[in-house]
């Protein structure tokens, strides 16, 4: 697989995992070391996969069901690193919100195969109207 496309496929995983609420997937899907970084929207950043991991866990023990539509997804690949810039448009149980979003990725070991190692995520405001 082009190493684009491994990272694209790679950045959809952590969406399916999240949507799923499936803490298996998504601790396969990190780099399990401390230079996981974590910035979820309205957050500190999370260093470390202990506190990384421990959040995700707290996410989906909450009822909320979210969806992700995500647009304007571009990877980038330089090396053994890869970066996915994109929005994040959730659809969720109170409404909707656009998250500008930039995920990196470090190749792992494993031929072909891209870890996470960087989520951050903030949310976009609307601009004020005129009038």
């Amino acid at each position: 697989m082009d190493p684009t496309e491994a990272v694209l496929a790679a950045n959809r995983r952590y969406y399916e995992a999240f949507e799923a609420k499936d803490l298996d997937a998504m601790s396969e899907l990190w780099e399990r070391t401390d230079r996981a970084l974590c910035t979820h929207p309205g957050w500190a950043t999370l260093e470390g996969w202990g506190p990384v991991a421990a959040s995700f866990f707290a996410l989906f023990q909450g009822g909320q069901q979210i969806q992700f539509v995500l647009t304007r997804a571009k990877a980038t690949v330089c090396g053994d690193t890869a970066w996915v810039s994109l929005d994040e448009n959730l659809l969720g149980d109170q409404g909707g919100v656009t998250v500008a979003t930039t995920n990196i990725f470090v190749r792992d070991s494993e031929p072909g195969r891209w870890r996470m190692v960087c989520h951050h995520g903030s949310v976009v405001q609307s601009a004020p109207s005129r009038g």
